[in-house]
């Protein structure tokens, strides 16, 4: 059986010809929130020209005591970039080519996808789900920027299960049915990231491809699963928590306009988790504030289920977790004074990953006063580069195979938070389009 209708084809405001667009696009609000050096570099770079940077809230200031200030700057340069007539309009949808600097180029495809068809609860069947928990607390803030915004700025990944590579990648084969939008440069390692239009019979073909990926016999029998499953046409990769504030937002103002009004969809990038330019991260656990012995209280916490085993180095570590077991649950400790192989007999149910037990124990450490916050990280040397600083400890996590990530996910339900990354912190989208989310 067919899945309604849950996308539709994106109104876009593009910057207009002339803007700057290095200077135009920053990376994810949600990226080096532990490195304010990062976005200090950003507004360097950007100065006072027209910049996503002025419609954003870098999540590494959000304890700012000028929080007010700046959301009220925010929504104001919205208001001022459409009155000055710097956005133009594009309707239709956009293939979306972002070069990395490794020479992948990892394409998407630019959607509306309609909240009513969303559902962030542990419990969710609905179309459009996440893949991990989702942490209510970090809705609020993005709430507070979003509610009096007249636009939405996407950092939002979303992932098809398209084996046989039906929707995105033909696009790419047919250039002559595409229409350059934009081609640039990215700021401070990004990469490169290029816009084309669809024609007409492109645009429909797409459509179609998508609606087929929706039919739940076909979905079940790709996973291995009951014909009665519900099928999962869209899948969160990144920008989980932003796609819940734009729902939540969609919730409360619902019952008092009408059902076309723009809030009730939400702009992604959709790409297909089959896409081999499309890899993979750990998210790492970095502690700040850390009172008393790490190893004590994962003794503490674990009992006799742990070994803490000393490594020489990173790549030891590394090596001595790869090789472990599955019946074992692993992670690297690293800490100003060494680095160490964490070792937890899981006893736990097949379906238990490593980054479940020891967010566990991060949550427990946290709640008993043993580290003042938890930060999640990208990156290997980032993770030691801040884990070094006394007073810090870091918890090293392998990666997710993303084979395992749409079967698992219909299985079991959402992953726990902050379970993989799609790419390093420099590999997230950049921002660049917008859409207007006020009637």
């Amino acid at each position: 059986m067919t899945s309604p209708l849950c996308f539709r084809p994106p109104r876009l405001l593009l910057p207009r010809s002339g803007i700057d667009l290095q200077r135009w696009s920053v990376i994810a609000c949600d990226q080096y929130t532990s490195e304010p050096g990062y976005w200090e570099r950003v507004a360097g770079q950007v100065g006072d020209a027209p910049s996503t940077l002025h419609m954003i809230y870098p999540e590494v200031f959000l304890a700012s005591a000028d929080k007010p200030e700046r959301i009220a700057r925010i929504q104001a340069t919205m208001r001022r970039y459409l009155a000055e007539g710097l956005l133009r309009e594009h309707a239709g949808a956009v293939l979306v080519e972002r070069s990395l600097p490794d020479g992948r180029v990892r394409r998407g495809l630019m959607l509306e996808l309609d909240l009513e068809h969303y559902d962030f609860s542990p419990a969710s069947a609905s179309l459009i789900r996440p893949t991990e928990g989702t942490i209510v607390e970090r809705i609020a803030p993005r709430v507070e920027v979003r509610q009096g915004a007249e636009l939405e700025l996407p950092h939002i990944l979303v992932l098809i299960d398209d084996p046989q590579r039906t929707v995105i990648e033909p696009l790419a084969a047919q250039p002559a049915r595409l229409a350059p939008l934009y081609d640039t440069p990215l700021m401070l390692g990004g990469g490169r990231v290029a816009g084309l239009a669809l024609d007409g019979p492109a645009h429909g073909q797409v459509m179609q491809a998508l609606q087929a990926l929706g039919d739940g016999a076909a979905f079940a029998a790709r996973h291995g699963l009951p014909p009665d499953t519900p099928p999962m046409l869209f899948a969160m990769g990144d920008g989980n928590h932003s796609l819940a504030t734009a729902k939540a937002c969609w919730d409360r103002m619902k019952a008092g306009v009408g059902p076309d009004h723009p809030a009730r969809w939400a702009l992604v990038e959709v790409e297909n988790i089959h896409d081999a330019a499309l890899e993979f991260s750990p998210i790492h656990r970095l502690l700040t504030g850390v009172n008393g012995e790490i190893r004590e209280a994962l003794a503490a916490h674990f009992g006799e289920r742990v070994r803490i085993v000393d490594q020489p180095d990173a790549a030891s570590m590394r090596v001595a977790l790869a090789a472990l077991p599955r019946s074992e649950h692993a992670a690297g400790l690293v800490q100003p004074g060494g680095r160490h192989a964490l070792v937890v007999v899981s006893g736990m149910p097949a379906a238990q990953l490593d980054v479940a037990t020891f967010q566990g124990f991060v949550d427990a450490l946290l709640a008993q006063g043993g580290a003042h916050e938890v930060d999640y990280v990208h990156g290997d040397d980032t993770l030691a580069q801040l884990a070094g600083v006394q007073g810090n400890a870091g918890l090293h996590l392998a990666t997710l195979g993303k084979s395992e990530l749409i079967g698992r996910v219909a299985r079991h339900g959402p992953l726990p938070r902050k379970s993989f990354s799609m790419g390093e912190a420099d590999e997230k989208r950049f921002y660049l389009e917008a859409r207007r989310i006020r009637a």
